[in-house]
């Protein structure tokens, strides 16, 4: 079993209302679970974040805390929903309606990797399914809702930064003729998950970075940014989608030459973000 369920980095002064979190960059493939798979070390990363986390582990250094899973998403995928039971591959769970993540094999415990390729060659029992869930998905989710209430009590409000990668032809559908390709696609469900004003400003640092960037198309945000997103409330969601051909090579999953360059812009975009509510501080303080 991966030894960690998350691990948090802690600013040492909490100036931020902002949470950066990767639910996907988890790489802590056990020896049992590489056993159980009849994909090799290499291709069972294939839907892998890889190094997000490395991306944006600056945020500490910006009053801001970064949550990064520890167990890999071919294993648990933490931005499901505890319940996305898959039929097709855990023993005992009868199908509950049409849900299209399941039915591709993404349900919380995936039955594929990238391209529709099969994880396992039969099924797994309904305990080992919950035995993932209570031991990863729970403490990672209870952590994450933990930061955030601690920012909202400290700042007034509170903003999830939910960072991810996406493969380079994954936004083809959305290139029309003339336009730029994106670099990056934020998704907030469609103004659902975060106020106008928190996506604007996340938007602008991407661009000042020199970054292409739109919205919600052909990510809007997944379960994290809908069960998290409750700007009504002052808690913001944002999902964040990079193309993972800017900083890797996508084939050999290893960093490529421009991984330093966007990393470094990068943290000017996590500098600016983390300024997101700093303005009220002396208000909520009091």
């Amino acid at each position: 079993m991966p030894k960690l369920a998350y691990e948090v980095l802690h600013p040492d002064v909490n100036a931020s209302c902002v949470v950066f979190a990767s639910p996907h960059s988890g790489r802590d493939y056990s020896w049992r679970f590489l056993r159980s798979t009849v994909l090799n070390e290499h291709q069972v990363r294939s839907s892998e974040d890889a190094f997000v986390d490395m991306l944006f582990d600056c945020a500490p250094r910006f009053g801001a805390s970064f949550l990064k899973a520890g167990a890999p998403r071919a294993f648990v995928d933490l931005n499901r929903a505890a319940d996305e039971l898959d039929p097709a591959l855990i023993e005992g769970v009868r199908p509950r309606g049409h849900n299209p993540r399941v039915a591709s094999g993404l349900g919380v415990v995936p039955r594929v990797v990238a391209n529709g390729r099969a994880i396992y060659r039969g099924k797994l029992t309904l305990e080992e399914a919950q035995r993932r869930i209570e031991l990863y998905w729970r403490p990672y989710h209870a952590m994450l809702q933990q930061l955030l209430d601690s920012a909202h009590r400290r700042h007034g409000q509170a903003v999830l930064i939910d960072c991810h990668s996406m493969p380079h032809e994954a936004i083809d559908s959305v290139v029309r003729g003339g336009m730029k390709r994106p670099d990056v696609v934020l998704g907030d469900r469609f103004g659902a998950a975060a106020g106008g004003e928190v996506v604007d400003r996340i938007e602008a640092a991407f661009a000042a970075a020199g970054f292409v960037v739109t919205r919600n198309a052909p990510f809007a945000g997944a379960y994290i940014t809908q069960a998290y997103g409750r700007p009504a409330r002052g808690q913001h969601a944002v999902q964040v989608e990079i193309d993972r051909s800017l900083y890797m090579n996508e084939a050999l999953v290893r960093p490529n030459g421009g991984f330093e360059d966007v990393r470094a812009r990068l943290e000017t975009v996590v500098a600016e973000i983390a300024q997101i509510g700093q303005e009220r501080m002396p208000l909520a303080a009091e």
